[in-house]
């Protein structure tokens, strides 16, 4: 969700066939994975972990050093194949001694930006541990599908209303492009996806649903502006280059960095998936 959000009415639709290439690239995968669940799920997550930190290594300003990108593409999947075999307990300890483990070999090295190096272990591995538990509910296929599809429906929602409408900037020193209009055209989009769901799966609480589902667009638009601050700090305009020209994994993922242990979260503490609340 790379800066969906527009700068004037007067804004062209030039990133649109980038954004359709990169949703056809990126999303069937995803969407098939969650559907057939194990094995293919837990595939594709720890593929994109792996890319991630790839990324990660390279925002924060280590892509030259291989050392770095090997200890982060060594690491940042251990956590989740920990879940795999022992649960959130194991994966949150192996999360924990990765981080640590990161910070004092920056610290030996005299490494630059080291807490951000290791902050990247929480980074990727939180929402990857997320969408497997989503997944493992009775309910997780619906609630991963509904995820995705609000995530979708924010960045469209949020592109097509904040070019068209335009109006002042929701967070101009962190994401010039950005647009309150647009902001509010993700959230509606959402809460029609969240409407349409409860619809389809024929239970649930439709305005509760709608409400949580706008509320999704928040947390995901708090991850896009978070992403977009670290690039600016860093100055690097993209995660990575999976499409060209038009960004990284992270630049596509961002929203879903913030939404998922969200969700995950919200499930853990209602003990029941949120498309089944009242």
């Amino acid at each position: 969700m790379a800066d969906p959000l527009a700068l004037t009415p007067k804004s062209s639709y030039a990133e649109l066939p980038l954004r359709i290439v990169s949703a056809i690239l990126i999303a069937p995968p995803a969407v098939a994975a969650i559907w057939l669940g194990t094995p293919y799920i837990e595939m594709v997550v720890l593929a994109a972990v792996f890319m991630m930190a790839v990324e990660w290594a390279r925002l924060v300003g280590h892509d030259r050093n291989p050392w770095l990108i090997g200890a982060m593409t060594a690491g940042a999947p251990q956590p989740v194949i920990g879940y795999f075999f022992g649960g959130f307990d194991i994966a949150a300890i192996l999360t924990a001694i990765l981080f640590l483990a990161m910070l004092v070999m920056a610290k030996i090295a005299k490494l630059p930006r080291g807490l951000w190096l290791a902050a990247g272990i929480p980074v990727i591995v939180l929402p990857a541990i997320s969408l497997l538990f989503i997944r493992n509910d009775p309910m997780g296929v619906q609630t991963a599908l509904w995820l995705v599809a609000v995530i979708a429906a924010t960045d469209i929602g949020a592109y097509f209303s904040g070019r068209t409408i335009g109006g002042p900037k929701l967070a101009p020193r962190i994401s010039p492009k950005k647009t309150w209009a647009g902001l509010i055209g993700g959230m509606l989009s959402a809460a029609l996806v969240g409407t349409a769901t409860i619809l389809l799966i024929g239970e649930g609480d439709i305005p509760l649903i709608a409400v949580v589902s706008a509320i999704m667009a928040v947390v995901a638009q708090m991850g896009d502006l978070s992403e977009s601050a670290v690039k600016r700090h860093f100055g690097v305009k993209d995660s990575g280059a999976i499409i060209p020209g038009h960004g990284g994994l992270f630049d596509r993922l961002d929203g879903f960095i913030t939404s998922l242990p969200t969700i995950a979260l919200a499930t853990a503490l209602s003990g029941a998936s949120v498309l089944q609340w009242h």
